[in-house]
Formats: C-alpha cells, structure tokens, sequence
C-alpha cells in the first residue's frame, strides 16, 4: 500500500541538501522498523518518492514523500516510531493512505506557498505593501534569469497566484511548484525590490515553506498534498 508521510524541518536542518535528507529518512524508516517495500533487481532499494526539493536554508513546515508499505499498523504509532529517530529540528507532522491510483508525491505538485521573514537586523529598503500593491496592479512582470545554456524570460504574473504583505518585513505568497514551471520565491522578491532599484539580499531573508499542493478533485484551486488519501 502506498503511504504519505508529512513532516517538518526547522533549525540548522535547513542547510542539510536535499540527497542527504533522502539518505537521512531511509535510515531512519530502517530503524523505526517500519515495513517498507523494497524494489526488486540486483541491487534493492525502498521505494520512496519526495515532493519538490526545499532549497538549502529554507525552512519548511509542510514537506512530503511517498513509500510503498508491505503492512502498517497505525498512523499514530508509526509516526511515534519515526519521531524517536528524528533529530532536532525534523517531525513528522501527518500519514495517509493513498489510493492505488494516486499520482507519487514528486508528480503531483502544482503549487507551495512560502511565508518569508525579513531578519532581525535587515528590513527592505522600499515599502513592501506598497510593491505588491504594485506588482499585483501590473499585467505583466518579466522576470529573466541566466542559465548555462541560456537567458529565460517569463511573465511571473502566470505563476504567482497569491501575493500579500502582513507587514513591512513579512510577505507570503502562492506560486507555481509545478516541474515544468517552478518559481523560487526569491525571483518574486527581486522583483518588487528591482520596482524601487533596489537589489535582492537572499542572506537578509528567512524563507520558510507552508505547505505544498495539487490539483483539486474538481479541478478548481488546489488542495494540499496532506489532504490526499485517507486516515488509518
């Protein structure tokens, strides 16, 4: 049976990349003793499958991957045994039985929402309730990013589908997480700082990840990826 498991990364953890926190929860599902499903072939592996990658630094409190489970007992009680072998810093938060059908965790994502926090110290040297009034007014907002290969220019207008300021140092927002269409929130903050001329200090800004989502049943909005499947 397919299983999702929630959790949380909080603290020094946020540096940790994203191939060691995969070797990091197959060690810990050994040894929690959960009864994980195994590929077969020479050279056996847990099938396991993460949603969209956290960048390094950022926090985040609604990460998600899939396993493949040969039995299970409860939620409650796996989560308990998975928590007992978690550091400082990372918890599970939630478990779920998907339906057979269910698309895994990495193919499912459409969108994350993103709270960022301007630290102690740094504040933006603009109104930020101003430059998201600003952005949200404008059809348009072309953002170009320089590759290895190339310069990529796309309207981030398309992919951010929420923008609000709760303060001057504190701006939440919804954008596309989607494979082919991935926005980093950092794109959207040199944005509205490039409104007033001002550059973008990814150091000044602690960037921590909400929740993650998919397309909703009905195909309107999104639902997050914790609300597929069903409680055990």
């Amino acid at each position: 049976m397919k299983l999702r498991i929630k959790f949380s990364k909080k603290g020094p953890l946020r540096f940790i990349g994203h191939l060691d926190i995969m070797r990091y929860f197959q060690k810990a599902i050994r040894r929690s003793d959960i009864d994980i499903a195994y590929s077969t072939g020479f050279s056996p592996h847990q099938i396991m499958s993460f949603a969209a990658p956290l960048g390094v630094g950022v926090e985040s409190e609604g990460e998600y991957f899939d396993i493949e489970a040969n039995s299970v007992t409860t939620a409650e009680d796996m989560i308990a045994r998975l928590n007992a072998e978690m550091a400082e810093g990372m918890t599970i938060t939630g478990m779920r039985i998907l339906p057979d059908n269910a698309k895994n965790a990495m193919a499912s994502v459409k969108a994350a929402s993103y709270r960022l926090n301007w630290k102690e110290g740094y504040s933006p040297e603009y109104s930020l309730s101003k430059a998201v009034s600003e952005f949200l007014s404008k059809e348009e907002v072309l953002y170009t990013k320089q590759t290895a290969k190339s310069v990529i220019e796309r309207n981030l207008k398309e992919a951010v589908y929420e923008l609000k300021a709760a303060d001057e140092r504190t701006v939440y927002m919804l954008v596309d997480a989607s494979s082919a269409g991935n926005v980093k929130p950092g794109a959207v903050i040199e944005c509205l700082a490039g409104f007033y001329g001002k550059t973008y200090d990814a150091n000044a800004i602690q960037v921590t990840r909400e929740d993650t989502f998919t397309d909703a049943p009905n195909g309107e909005g999104f639902i997050s990826l914790g609300e597929v499947g069903e409680n055990f």
